[in-house]
């Protein structure tokens, strides 16, 4: 659901039809968080000169753009605007629909992946700041059907 490196950020579960982006936490790993969170927080850190270079002195860790979105494996999530170097190692399109996966239950291990109809897996690591992703479904209940337009053919 959350890396366990996020754990011990403020958190909330993802809501059907939220626009989620990627981020890198302090802590070094990426999770997803709401885009108007994330928006918010950038515009927040676009301060004048000298509060930028303030806070690159700061003793305390910049602010976060929390909270951390958590997202139930088995949810299904839509990323549009792949980029190039994902879409070429894993053979994805520019927008593509995935599960969300928990590939380990292992403590102080990255956890978190997007598992693509074409089989391949991705963990969140991997994510570049700020990919854009919509979630469509929480629950694994049903199975996964991915848009016929969006379809890889490999």
């Amino acid at each position: 659901m959350c890396d366990y490196s996020l754990m011990m950020i403020h958190n909330r579960l993802a809501v059907e039809g939220e626009e989620l982006v990627a981020h890198r936490f302090n802590s070094g790993s990426v999770g997803m968080v709401s885009r108007l969170d994330f928006n918010d927080w950038r515009t927040r850190r676009s301060g004048s000169f000298w509060q930028r270079l303030s806070d690159c002195f700061s003793s305390s860790s910049p602010p976060e753009p929390a909270p951390v979105v958590c997202i139930p494996p088995g949810a299904l999530l839509r990323l549009k605007d792949i980029p190039w170097n994902l879409r070429d190692r894993f053979s994805l399109d520019s927008r593509e629909d995935a599960a969300f996966a928990q590939i380990s239950a292992e403590e102080n291990r990255n956890r978190d992946a997007l598992l693509f109809a074409n089989g391949n897996m991705v963990t969140l690591q991997l994510l570049p700041e700020g990919q854009a992703a919509t979630v469509l479904r929480l629950s694994a209940a049903e199975a996964i059907s991915l848009d016929p337009e969006l379809a890889q053919t490999v």
